[in-house]
């Protein structure tokens, strides 16, 4: 079982990959060097997308268990195929914000700039996650129940979730 586990940052999908592999699933998140890199696009902007070749060698490769892996790349799509799963995460603004300000594990989002462009994708990127997405979860529910949810998926449920 393949699920790609994506949306806006702060909403919880490194939180929720560092649970799944403690539980003992096949994690990866995608926002490294060795999943991702920097091109320009034809206006002269950076985009942060997938290596298309590591992602499908990764997702080819995959043979037992559940693979989780998260990410929110302008290139995703062209791996939608492959995963058995395309789950939203999703919360409020006023919660990503919050997250996103007390975060220490990751300094995006902590400049005015980058807060704006935040929501700015939360109203034009996250409306097409959210169309093209086989399950959508709010995350503004205890990351217990998130987890247990995205668990759910793969037909495998921890006897550590605890009722959220």
């Amino acid at each position: 079982m393949k699920v790609l586990v994506t949306g806006m940052s702060g909403t919880g999908k490194s939180t929720a990959l560092q649970i799944l592999a403690a539980r003992g699933h096949r994690t990866v998140d995608t926002d490294t060097d060795r999943w991702s890199h920097w091109v320009r696009l034809p206006d002269g902007s950076p985009d942060w997308i997938w290596r298309e070749q590591a992602i499908a060698d990764l997702l080819a490769g995959h043979d037992g268990g559940s693979l989780f892996v998260a990410g929110c790349k302008s290139n995703q799509g062209r791996f939608y195929p492959q995963f058995d799963h395309v789950v939203l995460l999703s919360a409020p603004a006023d919660v990503l914000l919050a997250r996103i300000a007390s975060r220490t594990n990751n300094p995006y989002g902590k400049r005015p700039d980058e807060r704006a462009a935040i929501l700015r994708h939360l109203a034009t990127v996250e409306p097409r996650l959210r169309a093209t997405a086989t399950v959508e979860i709010d995350t503004s529910a205890p990351i217990e129940t998130v987890v247990q949810r995205l668990e759910a998926l793969t037909g495998r449920h921890s006897d550590r979730v605890r009722p959220g």
